[in-house]
């Protein structure tokens, strides 16, 4: 099985991600969240795995762009999943699902190295 990236083609940070995956001869699947939408499941799924505190990227323009109203409603998970299932663009990215069920978010060459190179 190989792992499904999660996120936004344009994002400078899932280029990077599927660019070392590349580099590394990793084959991996593509979900884009501007084509194909979040997946409500999977996005609960996330939150479980990972919280949603880490999933909301809150340092990122589309954050930055809400209303401070709308930022403020964000405060358990049930708002959250609501928030980024309208704004796909406010997840942290990408998302990767790993064989054997592990979730991670962002990207970090030492943590997906361990992933590809048990």
């Amino acid at each position: 099985m190989e792992p499904c990236v999660y996120g936004i083609p344009n994002c400078d940070t899932v280029k990077k991600a599927r660019a070392w995956l590349d580099g590394q001869g990793v084959a991996y699947r593509f979900h884009d969240f501007k084509k194909a939408g979040v997946p409500a499941d999977r996005l609960a799924a996330w939150s479980r795995a990972v919280g949603w505190e880490k999933l909301v990227n809150r340092q990122g323009t589309t954050w930055r762009k809400l209303d401070a109203g709308v930022q403020g409603a964000v405060r358990d998970d049930a708002s959250a999943r609501e928030l980024m299932l309208a704004q796909p663009s406010v997840i942290k990215r990408p998302v990767v699902e790993w064989p054997g069920g592990t979730v991670t978010v962002g990207f970090d060459t030492n943590t997906w190295q361990g992933k590809v190179r048990p």
